[in-house]
């Protein structure tokens, strides 16, 4: 399974989201500090939320396999701004969870997503576990396993590991 990061503001559902994919009963507790395990990594909101500790999303993302920007659906504005995948060296992608909130505004939360540079989103509810296989199948991928030749040749072609190779071009 590949390790996952999440990272969001407080009360987005990272914690729970942790829980649903494990398939323990969810219970509420506050992240104080960084949670690590075989599979997930979990931050405090406030990290996302301040700029004197922001920094620490992108020292925590080299431990990763994948990065989650994960954000409720009926959040009213997104801590992440247009291009946010730049500092983050690692595939990136979006979870919205609370899909089932009656303030939920969907459409809104994925064009946020999708302008910070997002590769996938996907919709969850932590609750009823809607969404959760779709995004444990992902996890559950394997993680491309590149030579260091085959990892330099991809670099000199302004390429990450996991994107593929321009049509007509062999390694």
């Amino acid at each position: 399974m590949k390790k996952i990061f999440l990272m969001g503001r407080s009360e987005a559902g990272k914690t729970s989201l942790t829980q649903a994919l494990k398939g323990e009963k969810l219970h509420y507790v506050k992240t104080q500090y960084t949670n690590t395990d075989d599979d997930t990594i979990d931050s405090p909101g406030e990290y996302a939320e301040s700029k004197h500790f922001s920094v620490g999303l992108a020292c925590f993302s080299f431990e990763a396999d994948v990065v989650a920007m994960v954000q409720s659906a009926d959040e009213p504005f997104s801590l992440f701004g247009y291009g946010s995948n730049a500092f983050i060296l690692r595939p990136l992608i979006g979870i919205i969870t609370k899909i089932d909130s009656p303030y939920a505004n969907v459409p809104m939360v994925r064009q946020w997503m999708l302008n910070a540079g997002c590769e996938r989103i996907f919709l969850v509810n932590n609750v009823t576990g809607e969404g959760i296989d779709e995004l444990r199948a992902f996890l559950n991928e394997d993680v491309p396993k590149l030579s260091l030749e085959e990892a330099k040749f991809r670099q000199s072609l302004g390429l990450n590991e996991w994107d593929p190779l321009p049509e007509g071009v062999e390694y």
